[in-house]
């Protein structure tokens, strides 16, 4: 690893089984290994992926739906554990994937705050240091009390964007969230982003928005069917995506 290198992935594979027996016993099962009738295929949702992103680089990965773009980010994030390869990550990092999957919908959003905090890895001491500034970004006002199962969609991302937001990590790992709540809330959000990028937070950045990769990002990494198609200048690679 270079010493300006935050990530490193080196040949990274992840494997799926996918099941096509509908076994609804353990008898059923038994049965079907024993006369080897079992059927089973595997899934490549990454294969043989590798490239280095530098310490404050914002650094987008593109590709279609079932590229392998979120798998890699889960890799990176140490949500999933790869099949094949390494994968190393230097200083804190702050997955922004799959905003509000850590909520209680019986909780209130004040109470969520700090469950949601916890399992990002924030102490009980710096949400309390940090939780009006929470409450101001989210703009929930009295709803903050109210039981979550009671908030709309758009209200539920606003609070999770708030909590992952308030921290200033080595690296941030971003899953199309620029898209929460309404659109004065989505530039809020985008002028947060901004602000971790040129404090020298490294940021991964996966977007739908070719603009907006092409606009935030230094570099691209292209992804199809789990392989890397090209690496470089977003605006390049950017190019070549969009008129393929």
């Amino acid at each position: 690893m270079d010493v300006q290198d935050q990530i490193v992935a080196g040949h990274v594979c992840m494997q799926y089984s996918i099941d096509h027996n509908r076994i609804k016993s353990l008898k059923e099962y038994a049965i079907s290994r024993f006369k080897k009738t079992l059927q089973r295929d595997t899934f490549l949702a990454l294969d043989d992926v590798s490239f280095s992103v530098k310490k404050g680089e914002v650094f987008g990965i593109i590709g279609k739906n079932g590229a392998g773009k979120s798998t890699l980010l889960k890799v990176i994030s140490g949500i999933l554990k790869p099949t094949g390869g390494t994968v190393s990550v230097q200083g804190i990092v702050a997955p922004m994937l799959e905003l509000g999957s850590g909520f209680d919908q019986d909780l209130t959003g004040y109470e969520n705050i700090f469950l949601n905090g916890a399992i990002l890895g924030y102490s009980k001491e710096f949400l309390e240091e940090n939780y009006q500034k929470i409450v101001d970004f989210s703009e929930l006002g009295e709803f903050i009390y109210s039981p979550i199962r009671t908030y709309s969609s758009g209200m539920m991302m606003r609070l999770a964007f708030s909590v992952a937001a308030v921290v200033v990590p080595d690296v941030l790992i971003v899953d199309e969230i620029l898209a929460v709540g309404d659109a004065d809330f989505q530039v809020k959000s985008r002028e947060r982003m901004r602000e971790l990028m040129g404090g020298g937070t490294t940021v991964l950045f996966v977007s739908h928005s070719i603009e907006q990769i092409e606009e935030m990002c230094d570099r691209v990494l292209w992804l199809d069917h789990g392989r890397v198609v090209d690496i470089g200048g977003a605006s390049e690679i950017c190019r070549r995506y969009t008129s393929s």
